[in-house]
């Protein structure tokens, strides 16, 4: 059996759709319907049934779905130790936060480079949930997020150490005058703020609705770059990991608010998949990450649980 056929399986199961597995695979939709039906043919069973204007699994078809994931990452783990044997290269698919990517992850990605000039990393951003389900469905090796810390079943949590949050204003705002500032003083003022879905964002919410303020968003972004310009212009304030704006604040663009709460912490996290094979690549990876900390067992003894 051509394992490839396997692979088509696990699209279309994962599509619910002929037409948009051969998109994902670069098929036309006829070889893709061939594939499926040569695995029937060899199995003896039907994989797919019509529901209305869609296609979901028979029973037959998740017994094999599940038996196809095993095979495949058996498939895959076989390729990176051979690979491995003759010379560490490849690729690690990271997920990440933005403001990770750009201001906490570069020493690190400097050093794993000087040391594997041939393994490439290639970095996705994204919001903590759909980071999470990214490693959860083998679409990222691993992923760096900023979060409170919780416990999956299904993926280990490494906590890198708390991220400060500070939430920033113009000079020329005027919460900026007061000397110190509650939950309750902001209401009204116009927040500018990540994209829904983002972990501090929904905390700094459920703060401000505990407090009875007023929440108004001027704006949303998915860049932080743009958030900041837009502080820095008076058009409103924003939550933003201290690290994104350090030079701002250094250079006086911008002002950190003198507001604090215990609810408003976020850790930075590396997340993976418990039953994630770990190549050598992958953990030498880690152990920078972790100060030096060598080998798997040492590094999840520091799980989050």
């Amino acid at each position: 059996m051509d394992t490839r056929y396997l692979q088509t399986f696990r699209e279309v199961a994962k599509w619910n759709s002929f037409t948009r597995a051969a998109e994902v695979l670069g098929y036309a939709q006829s070889s893709v319907t061939t594939q499926i039906q040569n695995l029937e043919t060899e199995f003896g069973v039907t994989l797919f049934e019509r529901w209305g204007r869609k296609i979901r699994l028979t029973h037959a078809g998740e017994v094999l779905l599940e038996y196809s994931e095993q095979l495949l990452a058996i498939l895959d783990e076989t390729k990176a130790i051979l690979s491995e044997q003759a010379e560490l290269a490849g690729t690690l698919t990271v997920g990440t936060v933005e403001s990770l990517a750009a201001f906490y992850l570069p020493p690190f990605l400097q050093k794993f480079r000087q040391e594997q000039p041939r393994m490439r990393i290639s970095l996705h951003p994204g919001i903590c949930h759909d980071l999470r389900l990214g490693v959860k469905e083998g679409r990222y090796d691993f992923a760096f997020v900023l979060d409170w810390l919780q416990d999956h079943p299904e993926l280990t949590n490494l906590n890198l150490g708390e991220e400060k949050l500070v939430v920033v204003a113009a000079p020329t705002n005027p919460l900026a005058q007061k000397e110190k500032i509650e939950a309750h003083d902001f209401s009204g003022a116009n927040w500018i703020f990540t994209e829904a879905g983002c972990s501090y964002r929904s905390i700094m919410e459920a703060v401000l609705r505990d407090a009875g303020a007023t929440i108004v968003t001027s704006f949303e972004f998915g860049s932080l770059e743009a958030i900041k310009q837009c502080v820095a212009y008076d058009l409103g304030i924003a939550l933003v990991p201290y690290i994104a704006v350090a030079e701002e604040v250094k250079n006086g663009s911008l002002v950190i608010l003198p507001f604090s709460h215990p609810d408003v912490r976020v850790y930075r996290q590396l997340v993976y998949h418990k039953k994630k094979w770990m190549p050598q690549a992958l953990l030498r990876f880690l152990e920078i990450l972790t100060a030096g900390e060598s080998g798997e067992k040492r590094l999840l003894a520091k799980e989050v649980r």
